[in-house]
């Protein structure tokens, strides 16, 4: 557990950056010449016209299925080696990216770059992974899905076509200038666009009424008191979804609470951590993907794989307030949660999945309880700040620590707050995040100085792609003294 990152302390290098070298991919699949005549399909233009286009058009980011979420069968002997095959395709989407960034002349010149040279080659080597994975599962006495080589096929999205994260602003109007922009726009090249932000003031309330509680509803709270990640630990791992791979993540990560924990980390050392929460009980590890101002700012991490490598530069932001708090369940009691439970929540990938799993809100003080964006930064007034915040997961399948895909031991409640069957209750982690944040500035459709959640390169910095992790580390009992001061409606700390 050695290879937690610090910023080194020192002065601050500032160097404008240019923001057109770096082209998000992800996989490749589709033939370049078909997939751009369809794209550009028009009753009323001529095909000539349309190949004309196609043979200038360049990529914003190529999208490819997410295999995790199709593995639910995995045996525990081989978990280990299917994170790694997992990370091995992540890490091909990053190879490639690089050699598509810089590459842009070829791209321009040559209609036939893209398929030739990433496409085809990406797609060949998710292939050999996607052959390989399910043999390893078999093997070990678990199922494996039958169609996961069509996982290697993945979608082109041209530079010209709306941008794939765009969320609609409630009627509200489009950030300053915020027309749909051409390119991924960013500092690195990948992101984010002015179509991403939205002026907050100019959106309609979208808060719904809270849901009475139930007769026997768990209404306490237990906050706990963790710091800020003042000490500046930092590292892009991720010991849920790649243990022992370093670099997992492909963006830099926040920690909070647990000191030890890297790609190396395991249950059999998670409590030799130290940790930053007040209650020494807590060594839970609580981390999230850094937030950045593309300034120009080269931060410690600017040539590393996990910052600057991939696309995810700019000065990190601190944030100046974490709250951390477990709530109850507004129908029934909550057991404790099991040691070592491991959370995920929001999705890293949206722009390839969809917004099924998004989970992340953004906001501005002064409008929490009136405004909450998924898809859009918000663009504050003076005087206000950023926040995000996340609710985890509160229904436990009363057996496992995590799942194969890391989703399906733990679900959400219905829209009455009661779990599916099987499941249990547990104290619903939320958490909140605050930063102070000079607005952007949205002129001519392009937006200077934005601010940008770390991503993986191809997810273009959308804010849908937001998320937080958990592992729950505890001792002293204190998993059962959050479940019953829930329980009792206590106010704890």
């Amino acid at each position: 557990m050695k290879r937690n990152v610090r910023k080194r302390r020192r002065p601050l290098a500032v160097k404008a950056v240019a923001a057109s070298a770096a082209l998000a991919i992800g996989g490749g699949g589709l033939l370049w010449a078909n997939f751009y005549a369809s794209a550009h399909e028009s009753g009323n233009r001529a095909a000539g016209a349309d190949r004309t286009k196609a043979a200038t058009a360049r990529i914003v980011t190529i999208s490819c299925p997410d295999v995790s979420q199709r593995l639910k069968d995995v045996p525990s002997a081989v978990q280990g080696e299917i994170a790694r095959e997992l990370a091995g395709l992540d890490r091909q989407t990053t190879a490639f990216y690089q050699r598509l960034a810089a590459a842009s002349e070829a791209q321009a010149t040559d209609p036939a770059f893209v398929q030739n040279s990433i496409i085809g080659p990406l797609q060949r080597s998710r292939t050999t992974v996607l052959q390989r994975i399910p043999v390893k599962i078999t093997q070990a006495g678990g199922t494996a899905p039958g169609d996961l080589l069509d996982l290697a096929r993945c979608t082109a999205v041209p530079a010209d076509q709306k941008d794939t994260g765009g969320q609609q602003d409630g009627g509200g109007g489009q950030a300053d200038g915020g027309d749909r922009q051409s390119g991924v726009g960013g500092q690195a090249g990948n992101g984010p666009t002015a179509a991403d932000f939205v002026d907050i003031t100019k959106v309609r309330p979208n808060i719904r009424a809270k849901a009475a509680n139930g007769r026997n509803a768990s209404t306490g709270t237990f906050t706990t008191r963790c710091g800020v990640n003042a000490n500046k630990l930092y590292n892009s791992d991720n010991v849920i979804v790649a243990p022992g791979v370093t670099n997992g993540a492909h963006h830099t990560h926040d920690y909070v609470g647990n000191q030890g924990i890297d790609a190396f980390s395991d249950n059999s050392n998670f409590l030799q951590g130290a940790t930053s929460c007040r209650n020494k009980n807590d060594r839970s590890s609580y981390y999230w993907p850094v937030l950045r101002v593309q300034d120009g700012t080269k931060e410690f991490d600017h040539d590393q794989p996990g910052g600057g490598r991939e696309g995810n530069v700019g000065r990190i932001l601190t944030p100046k307030q974490v709250e951390i708090k477990y709530v109850g369940n507004r129908n029934g009691k909550v057991v404790p949660m099991p040691q070592f439970l491991r959370i995920i929540t929001g999705d890293a990938k949206t722009t390839t999945n969809g917004l099924a799993n998004a989970n992340a809100n953004w906001s501005c003080t002064g409008f929490e309880d009136r405004v909450q964006l998924t898809e859009q930064y918000p663009l504050c007034p003076r005087g206000s700040n950023v926040v995000r915040t996340f609710a985890f997961q509160s229904c436990w399948d009363g057996k496992n620590a995590d799942s194969a895909n890391h989703r399906t031991h733990v679900a959400f409640t219905d829209r009455n707050g009661k779990c599916a069957n099987g499941f249990k209750a547990i104290p619903q982690l939320t958490m909140r995040l605050v930063y102070k944040v000079d607005r952007p500035v949205i002129v001519n459709g392009q937006v200077k100085n934005p601010y940008a959640v770390d991503g993986f390169p191809e997810q273009l910095h959308k804010p849908a792609t937001d998320h937080d992790d958990f592992i729950s580390i505890t001792t002293g009992n204190l998993a059962r003294k959050i479940a019953n001061c829930v329980n009792r409606g206590q106010r704890c700390a």
